[in-house]
């Protein structure tokens, strides 16, 4: 929703600001489509160039982050800390019961009160994997801390390559509109026996080109990258959460400690309070009772 009152604003201020001044757009409109065409065609260009498909897709999809925002809600976080709650319990009381919850999760009746966090890939893996290494005797937090830190960097790392991809076509946005711009300065020098009148409109029409290569580089583009690098770091916080959780386990914490460790490390603007979370963990113990 901001993303869009955003745009918005940017558009009214910009080019309302112009015409009251006195500007007409005519001319910019004349030379839109043209200098659309040369500056974001070879944008569009050298992003195919620097960028395998995959991080094309990728891009295309996390550009809808700008405008959706977070993944994961507060109603997430308490979901997987309930999530947490049960499998940690499970493994204490158990450990060969979890371990058909951990080898196939889609047919867990624990993990399929959480349908959201059992369609992530990456959250359901993290946790799978994690409770199976313990069940292989590789139980000591360092170790476990250490590979999971690795995890999640590299994650986080392919997580941002859109961002960065955004982030280097805002770079060389005013750059591809001073080209345009020079173009339309070879196409005025054809016209030089022109009147000044004709050849200010020339002018006028070249100078687009510097403008909309600005314009689209800091009015969009690049905050397109800070939005989505911004998301996409605030969501890296949902994984940080089990990596907390899980390596509190290993500490052989008790289950409410190893909860709490994730409550508290939860980012404060979706940390559920603790009666909240409370009362979330009695139903899930009447309903495992």
């Amino acid at each position: 929703m901001f993303g869009l009152i955003g745009i918005v604003v940017i558009f009214v201020m910009v080019f309302g600001g112009y015409i009251l001044a006195g500007g007409k757009m005519a001319i910019i409109l004349k030379s839109l489509p043209f200098e659309m065409m040369i500056i974001g065609g070879a944008a569009v260009g050298a992003f195919l160039i620097g960028n395998d498909m995959s991080v094309v897709k990728h891009t295309i999809k996390d550009l809808g982050k700008v405008f959706k925002g977070p993944k994961w809600k507060p109603g997430d976080y308490r979901d997987l800390l309930c999530l947490l709650f049960e499998l940690v319990r499970l493994a204490r009381e158990s450990p060969v019961s979890v371990e058909e919850h951990v080898e196939d999760p889609n047919t867990s009746p624990i993990f399929a009160k959480y349908p959201k966090i059992l369609a992530d890939k990456e959250s359901v893996e993290l946790i799978c994997d994690t409770l199976r290494s313990v069940s292989m005797n590789y139980d000591d937090p360092h170790q476990v801390e250490e590979v999971l830190d690795k995890r999640m960097e590299s994650t986080l790392q392919n997580a941002l390559h859109s961002s960065h991809a955004l982030t280097t076509m805002a770079d060389g946005l005013p750059a591809l509109g001073i080209v345009a711009a020079v173009l339309g300065v070879i196409k005025t020098m054809g016209s030089i026996d022109q009147p000044p009148e004709v050849l200010g409109k020339l002018i006028g029409g070249a100078l687009v080109g510097t403008f909309l290569g600005v314009f689209l580089a800091y009015g969009l583009v690049a905050p397109f990258a800070v939005r989505v690098k911004a998301v996409t770091e605030e969501d890296a916080h949902f994984y940080q959460l089990i990596r907390e959780v899980l390596v509190a386990n290993l500490y052989n914490h008790s289950t409410n400690i190893c909860i709490e460790v994730g409550r508290q490390n939860t980012p404060a603007h979706f940390r559920p309070s603790f009666v909240e979370l409370e009362e979330a963990l009695k139903t899930v113990k009447q309903s495992a009772a």
